[in-house]
């Protein structure tokens, strides 16, 4: 795996999140970006023994982009509290099957996830296993029954960005799993993490990182 660096210091690390490498190892033994981003530092600094690698949020498989890694368990510690009082600004462009009737538009809503069949869906405040989800987005065009969308996450929550479009109509471009009426299989997900930023866990100072999709179909009809 060809990893991207796109900024380093002694607390952090912001790479490229290829698409279809699963964040950690899973069940499949295939090549995980936290490994692969171990070695690599293991290497370029010549470290003995286990490298510290802190993992502080995720991108689901086949979803590609910026992603930030901790270098040390302070970093970790504060870069989580950050995430976990929303603090992490969340940025994605994605490439939804349809047009918005808004050019701007807050959803919200409720979500439940299915474990066993890893599928999240929508459902009501009054659920007590249901999670809020917030975003927002933005059309940047239309070409050709497709929208890009610049959306800000203000939750974390499993699949939600697909599942709230989804909801209202508007499936991702490749989506098999929430899309799966008007996808084709082999065709990828068009989802990418854009735009992290966050406050340096050591410095007074934000930390600002951000990454353009592949060029390549359907991206580059935009």
């Amino acid at each position: 795996m060809d990893l991207k660096i796109l900024y380093e210091d002694n607390h952090l690390l912001f790479v490229i999140k290829p698409v279809n490498i699963p964040v950690q190892e899973d069940r499949t033994g295939d090549p995980d970006l936290l490994n692969v981003v171990k070695s690599d530092i293991k290497e370029r600094y010549n470290k003995p023994g286990n490298v510290y690698v802190g993992m502080v949020h995720r991108l689901d498989r086949p979803v590609g982009g910026v992603m930030v890694f901790a270098k040390t368990s302070k970093a970790a510690s504060r870069i989580s509290d950050v995430i976990r009082k929303q603090e992490m600004e969340k940025k994605y462009l994605a490439i939804v099957r349809g047009v918005p009737d808004k050019e701007f538009a807050h959803l919200e809503d409720y979500l439940v996830k299915n474990k066993k069949k890893n599928i999240v869906h929508t459902s009501t405040r009054e659920n007590k296993e249901a999670k809020r989800a917030l975003l927002d987005f933005e059309v940047l065009g239309t070409k050709k029954g497709l929208s890009l969308l610049a959306i800000t996450l203000h939750t974390g929550r499993p699949h939600q960005i697909r599942v709230q479009l989804a909801s209202r109509g508007l499936p991702l471009y490749g989506d098999q799993k929430y899309g799966e009426n008007v996808n084709k299989p082999g065709e990828q997900i068009a989802l990418w993490s854009s735009e992290l930023a966050l406050p340096h866990p050591t410095k007074k100072e934000e930390i600002r990182i951000s990454a353009a999709p592949p060029n390549e179909y359907p991206w580059n009809l935009f």
